[in-house]
């Protein structure tokens, strides 16, 4: 059960697309970076790569009592399999985000604030699919204030290898600017 401080995400996928990564730079950007409480957990298959994994955050501006999501208010997909499993837990009037070369959605909640980005298409223009993580995070970072862009933007350039800085950081700037475009869309729509 989340407090009114508390935000409640889980990122799912499958092995090798660096769910966990992502989970852990969530973390990082709100705890190192915007000095807030942070903990997560992680679950995945008995097989590393390629079976379903998730990682599970929660960030709060106090103490966290209990480290574990039970109804996320921020569901990020980047796989069918995850999608099907941890739909039925958002939040009622949460936010689903999916990678929409990944994940066929059907019959959502008209409560959800929903969002759908080609992370994997923007990952392999870069020359590299393993960066659709990235792609995601900074869509997130443009469509939800859960950390601030520029935490998150600092925790993927300390989370990351040195020589794949650039790349991480092409990745990230791709999916944000997604982001604010769409926000930008919705904007003009809603005024329409």
């Amino acid at each position: 059960m989340s407090t009114d401080q508390e935000r409640h995400v889980i990122i799912t996928g499958f092995g090798g697309q660096g769910i966990i990564l992502a989970g852990d730079i969530l973390g990082r950007a709100a705890t190192l970076y915007d000095h807030k409480f942070a903990t997560m957990t992680q679950s995945y298959g008995p097989e590393a790569r390629g079976s379903a994994c998730s990682a599970q955050v929660i960030i709060s501006k106090e103490e966290i009592l209990f480290p574990y999501v039970r109804e996320p208010q921020v569901l990020i997909c980047l796989s069918q399999e995850g999608y099907s499993k941890s739909v039925g837990s958002l939040h009622r009037g949460g936010v689903l985000i999916w990678d929409s070369d990944l994940v066929q959605t059907k019959n959502l909640d008209p409560s959800l604030i929903t969002y759908n980005i080609p992370a994997t298409r923007f990952a392999e223009e870069l020359g590299n699919r393993m960066m659709a993580n990235i792609a995601m995070l900074g869509f997130l970072a443009a469509v939800h204030h859960i950390v601030s862009a520029q935490a998150m933007r600092k925790a993927v350039l300390s989370s990351v290898p040195e020589p794949t800085r650039e790349l991480n950081t092409r990745a990230f700037e791709r999916g944000f600017q997604y982001g604010e475009a769409i926000l930008k869309s919705k904007a003009k729509q809603s005024k329409a």
